[in-house]
């Protein structure tokens, strides 16, 4: 069961990204979602006297606290403030290695930018008219400028055309690389011998080009993080054994007794020893409900123990633990998701060997036809140069970005470089409902029916519980009635005096109540009938009008929950969708995923929860809320930060337009190899008209990519 976010989250600044050093604590703060969650946060913590600094960030919901107190105790103090926390590992959230790789690839753009802007001045001068030993100067001082950065600046796609080539297989940065090296080769030659014509331009301005494209690239892929690697740093790393020792969790082994405080997570599976309490079980399965639980009864790994101590026996630890096991399914299924190949890929597979052989079909006529190797060369480097894929290699990234910008002013966030192109291709949209669907916290219904009495007293025995259903209570407008000698039953509910009248809330075998339909409570006071006071899960905004719209345009809706049947068919009634499932648990929705896509369907998953972590990882494409928990957000390749859940329609709609458009890039590309091939071919593709036509393409495809944001 997750929060929904406030709307002051998209105007709230977000911070950088904690880094972790020694002695600094990582703790995940899944409900935060405005700056006054920020700041109760540090007052929180600060108030501490073993901590010495501390530092939010928003948008990863995570804080960095600097002290030499464990992540236990830290997370305790925030949940005693009423903030939701659990230790993070630090270790297997590092993000060093794609932020070095940025900012490698934009220092290389900066030069190939900077060098090409001083070899096009030469170059200018050299189309002007400079003849002989002028021409000859420029010649050279564009060598020392080119040869160097282009080295430089197309180090990755020679890296990668040499890995392609070793490996026995082709790529789009094969014929890359070979136009880089054959252009700086013949240039260099012909300036040797005072030629009138050399490609340094040409091969600099290729190289910026496809950088631009490479870096967009890299930044849309930035974004994706493992959920694998979410779902291991959620393990909790240390346990406490029942004598009060707390150790790391690699020194718990299978039959150790353990001690779980209430608004702990269960550090391993395990079976109930001693006492008796409440489970939040809503991460895992999806269920509103906390769940009663009692010695004999079996525990899993990342539940949270909600209301009195537990002694655990463990009976499965590290790998062997459930959270381990959905860690696995992630991971298998991110990988399953992986192999989808992206249209730029199914391009450069018809795209490298056709240049390549264009190449060497003027290559061989030229040599046969005159029997002048220089001049075959050239011909055979200007075919290379003028179809080497700037346009290509802008086509998807250009629309990406420009799609993605407009996603993410309608409230979506694209992470996954081939979200688009998969989101288009869908047919079948599932839904979760606790939190999805829902907003997912519990709300009274019929308040205004209770006696004015009972209203107060339930206020007032709500207020000696953090339990989910006392905390909605506690929401509700009205007076709240002094209760005396309160004491919180675990696993059962609250009783107290009230002007010395017994009064009772809890469960309904504990109270002695006649259970009813739905999420409820029961409220007892004196001897009277037992009351009860019924909770429902307000719809989230715009799940009605989504789920028409998707219907309307064809598209089949389902929706797989963890939660009870009642509760998920009185929703699916309500929002007219006829296939839903009830009680399902993490592995089961995956196995829904797999069995879908072997029919053929393309399936876009939405939801929130840790249950529905491998689900999301296994569909086709995937949205989770900004208020998922964070493994589910890393598992998904959109995230919705818009409250509403109607931009999920528009993002459809978008895909649609930004696979259209890169399809028309591919069109441009091919039309203006069409036109530009037979030219270098004749030989009348000077570099002049190579680095023009390059240019050319490249900003017809860009600017074809910024009709989508209209």
């Amino acid at each position: 069961m997750t929060a929904m976010a406030c709307p002051g989250c998209a105007a709230a600044p977000t911070g950088p990204a904690p880094q972790a050093v020694a002695g600094d604590v990582l703790l995940s703060l899944p409900h935060i979602h405005c700056v006054s969650c920020i700041r109760g946060v540090e007052t929180a913590l600060a108030a501490r006297p073993d901590v010495r600094d501390v530092r939010v960030n928003l948008t990863l919901k995570r804080a960095m606290v600097r002290t030499e107190a464990s992540a236990d105790s830290l997370a305790e103090t925030l949940v005693g403030a009423g903030i939701e926390a659990y230790p993070l590992d630090v270790a297997a959230l590092s993000a060093e290695g794609a932020d070095k790789a940025g900012r490698e690839l934009l220092m290389r753009l900066a030069v190939a930018g900077f060098a090409m802007m001083n070899v096009m001045l030469l170059s200018v001068a050299v189309w002007s008219g400079a003849a002989e030993a002028t021409r000859d100067l420029f010649h050279w001082i564009s060598a020392a400028i080119a040869i160097p950065a282009s080295l430089f600046c197309g180090a990755p796609f020679f890296a990668s055309a040499w890995g392609a080539l070793r490996a026995g297989r082709m790529n789009m940065d094969v014929p890359i690389a070979l136009a880089i090296v054959l252009a700086l080769g013949t240039s260099l030659y012909e300036t040797w011998h005072s030629g009138h014509h050399a490609y340094f331009d040409a091969a600099i301005t290729l190289c910026f080009f496809l950088l631009i494209g490479r870096y967009l690239d890299l930044r849309a892929r930035s974004a994706a993080r493992s959920a694998a690697q979410e779902l291991t740093a959620l393990e909790v790393p240390v346990a406490t054994r029942v004598t009060g020792e707390t150790v790391p969790l690699a020194q718990i082994a299978v039959g150790d007794a353990l001690l779980v405080r209430p608004g702990a997570r269960m550090p391993v599976d395990g079976t109930i020893r001693r006492g008796a309490s409440e489970l939040d079980r809503s991460l895992l399965t999806g269920e509103a409900e906390p769940q009663a639980a009692t010695s004999g009864d079996a525990v899993h790994a990342g539940e949270v123990n909600l209301t009195g101590p537990l002694e655990v026996t463990a009976t499965a630890v590290g790998r062997d633990s459930s959270l381990h096991r959905l860690a696995d399914l992630v991971a298998l299924a991110e990988a399953g998701r992986a192999r989808h190949t992206p249209l730029a890929d199914k391009a450069a597979a018809l795209y490298a060997p056709g240049v390549h052989i264009l190449s060497a079909l003027s290559f061989m006529g030229w040599i046969l036809w005159t029997g002048d190797l220089r001049l075959a060369l050239n011909i055979a480097a200007a075919v290379l140069i003028i179809t080497c894929p700037c346009a290509l290699g802008l086509a998807v990234p250009a629309v990406t970005a420009a799609a993605s910008g407009r996603l993410y002013r309608a409230g979506l966030l694209v992470k996954s470089a081939t979200a688009l192109e998969r989101l288009a291709e869908v047919d079948t949209v599932v839904f979760d409902k606790t939190g999805t669907l829902t907003a997912g916290t519990p709300r009274v219904t019929g308040w205004q029916k209770l006696h004015k009495d009972a209203a107060s007293v339930a206020k007032g025995l709500g207020a000696a519980s953090d339990h989910p259903l006392a905390q909605a209570i506690r929401a509700e407008e009205g007076p709240v009635a002094q209760i005396t000698a309160l004491r919180e039953v675990p696993g059962s509910g609250v009783e107290g005096l009230w002007q010395g009248t017994p009064v009772r809330m809890g469960r309904a075998s504990w109270i002695g109540a006649e259970p009813v339909e739905g999420l409820a409570t029961y409220l007892q006071v004196g001897t009277a009938t037992p009351q009860p006071i019924r909770f429902t899960d307000n719809l989230r905004a715009g799940a009605a009008e989504l789920v028409q719209t998707l219907q309307a345009r064809g598209l089949r809706v389902l929706m797989l929950s963890g939660d009870t049947t009642p509760a998920v068919n009185a929703l699916a009634i309500e929002l007219g969708i006829a296939e839903a499932e009830a009680n399902l648990r993490p592995e089961e929705k995956a196995s829904r995923m797999a069995a879908l896509a072997g029919q053929g369907a393309k399936v876009l998953m939405v939801g929130d929860g840790l249950n529905d972590t491998a689900a999301l990882a296994a569909a086709h494409v995937s949205i989770a809320p900004a208020s998922a928990l964070e493994a589910a957000r890393a598992a998904s390749d959109m995230v919705l930060t818009h409250a509403s859940l109607m931009p999920v329609a528009g993002a459809l709609e978008i895909a649609g337009k930004a696979t259209r458009r890169i399809s028309e890039n591919f069109t441009i590309a091919t039309v203006y190899n069409v036109v530009a091939v037979p030219l270098a071919a004749l030989g009348l593709c000077t570099p002049l008209v190579a680095a023009l036509a390059m240019s050319g393409s490249s900003l017809t495809v860009v600017l074809n990519a910024l009709r989508i944001t209209r």
